[in-house]
Formats: C-alpha cells, structure tokens, sequence
C-alpha cells in the first residue's frame, strides 16, 4: 500500500520547514509548494517542490490530486511594493482562498492551517482581518480542518527575537512603544510543528491557540533577552510615533521594513495574547540560554528573504 502524501506550503522556509522535517521522521511522504522554486533544498531528494501556480487553479489542484493532509503557513507580514518585488495581504487572501479551492477539487482528505491568535473580521488591521476571513473560508470548505493559532514564533530562522537580540547588541537603549506592558506568548517553532503534525491524524475540526508556556509583556520580554545575551540596556518608554520612525531608519539602513504601524497597533491592543492554556512546552528562555552566543548575532531580514528565492534561509 502506498503511503500517504502530505503537502506543506513553504517546506524551504521558516515554519513550513519544521512540519516537512517532523513529517519526513514519521516516515511520511511529503512534497511541497512554494514561490521560491530555485531555493535551496535542504531535503534534496527527500522533498520534490512544485509552484504554487496561484495563476492557473487547475493545475494547483492536480498538483494537490492524491494529497492527504495539506499544512498550510502560506503568508505576508507587511505590504510591500518596491521595484523588483510587491506583496500584499489582499493578494495572500485571494492566494491562499484559492489553494483551498484547489485542496477541495483534488479531494484532500484535511487542511492544517497557521493562522494567528485574536483575528477578526472587524479588524481595522489588515494582517487580522485577513486571518479571520481565511479561517471562515477554510470552515466553510467543508473541508476537515485544524486551524493552529500562533502568537509570535521562536527559533533558529526566528525574526522577531532575534532581531531585538540585534538591536540590544548595537545599541545603548531599547526603546518600547508606550508602557510595553502589551504582552505575548511566544512558541517555539518545532512545538508548533509537532502540534500540525499530530492534527494531521485526525479528522475532527478544531481550532486551537497554540502559544508557549510563558507569558512576558513586551517590556519584560526585552530585559530577558537582554539578560540572557548579556546586553544589559536601558529599555525606556517611547511614544509610538517616534519608535516607528526609529524602526523606519533602522530599517533603511540594513534594508528592510523592521516595524510596521500595524504591527504596533496589534502589540498595543494585547493581540498575541489569550486566556488558554498553552499548547507548547518549549520555554523561550531555555532556547535562548542555549543559543545565547548566536542570537542576535546578525540581523534577520524580511525582506532579504522575499528578495532572494535562491539561497535557504539560513544563509540570509
């Protein structure tokens, strides 16, 4: 008897990287779809890529034609339009609406999707009300569907974490938008990925919050870092508008979009935050402890990733 297929949206990128890596330990057949066809593979021949071909829903759909479970973590962060690249979250919407089509007409037998916790269609942030209309689609699919609901992920390819480690390394103060007492639930990628995994056996609808263990507000989540790495900074309080401008010539120094207004918004309005129990077991400061001596160390760039579709991430 065969085995089953599994498709994982992004295998050559951040999280879709760790379902493929956890799935291919099951002993599970996996092939992935991607925008970044030419991209380093780091499975070799362990994972054969396809286009996602968001142009063409039939061929999307035959290439999903004997997929069992589809893992989706296809995204955006930001809107971005520059000269050799754009991207929006209406664009993902309309991309991500049409996978779903796609999954259905190839007859998948289950959608894992990656949403995000506290989304709503009556968001005025594009990023959550993006999220929520997806949700909506999925489960009016009548497709069988685990919809995960991180908060902020942590790990090797992290950008977040990684890139506050970065600014506690090069400069003297760490400003934090208003109180920085808005507060967050990070998860450790590979936990996220055992949980898509273990949700791919199973056939009831759910949705879950999938957030870590611990809970910092964004406060105390910078003088962590800044403790574990061993950069003791003064973390003062800023007023949002001067802290996105100060993340505006950050960014355009090193290249890329460090904030957005509307990711603060959603910092400030307690969005990566909620009242369940996590569903991960991985403490973000036991991962940092033992990355310390390389955390931070390079900045991480969104942007840089969009750009260039050829080396892993690992190597930007």
């Amino acid at each position: 008897m065969s085995r089953e297929i599994h498709a994982v949206t992004g295998a050559f990128g951040y999280s879709g990287q760790y379902i493929a890596e956890q799935l291919l330990a099951k002993g599970c057949e996996v092939i992935t779809l991607t925008n970044s066809y030419d991209r380093a593979n780091p499975f070799k021949e362990r994972i054969k890529a396809y286009p996602f071909n968001f142009d063409n829903p039939e061929k999307l759909a035959e290439t999903l034609r004997g997929v069992s479970v589809l893992y989706n973590t296809y995204w955006i962060r930001f809107n971005y339009s520059g000269n050799k690249i754009s991207f929006s979250h209406s664009t993902a919407v309309e991309n991500t609406q049409k996978l779903f089509d796609a999954a259905k007409k190839a007859g998948v037998r289950r959608v894992v999707h990656v949403s995000i916790t506290n989304p709503s269609e009556d968001s005025r942030l594009e990023y959550f009300k993006g999220k929520a209309r997806l949700e909506r689609a999925l489960i009016e699919s009548g497709l069988s569907y685990a919809i995960l609901r991180p908060a902020v992920l942590f790990g090797k390819e992290d950008i977040l974490i990684n890139n506050i480690a970065w600014m506690l390394r090069k400069f003297p103060v760490f400003g934090v938008f208003g109180k920085g007492d808005y507060r967050l639930q990070p998860i450790y990628v590979d936990d996220l990925a055992k949980i898509a995994v273990e949700q791919g056996e199973r056939n009831e609808n759910t949705i879950i919050d999938a957030t870590g263990p611990e809970t910092f507000t964004y406060r105390e989540l910078v003088k962590t870092i800044g403790n574990i790495i061993g950069k003791h900074r003064p973390v003062i309080s800023i007023p949002d508008s001067l802290g996105y401008m100060v993340g505006w010539l950050v960014g355009k120094l090193v290249g890329d979009t460090m904030i957005t207004r509307e990711e603060i918004e959603g910092l400030k309005e307690d969005l990566l935050y909620t009242k369940s129990p996590p569903a991960g077991t991985t403490k973000l400061t036991d991962w940092a402890k033992a990355n310390a001596s390389t955390l931070g160390i390079k900045y991480a760039s969104e942007l840089a990733r969009r750009k260039n579709r050829v080396e892993s991430y690992a190597e930007l």
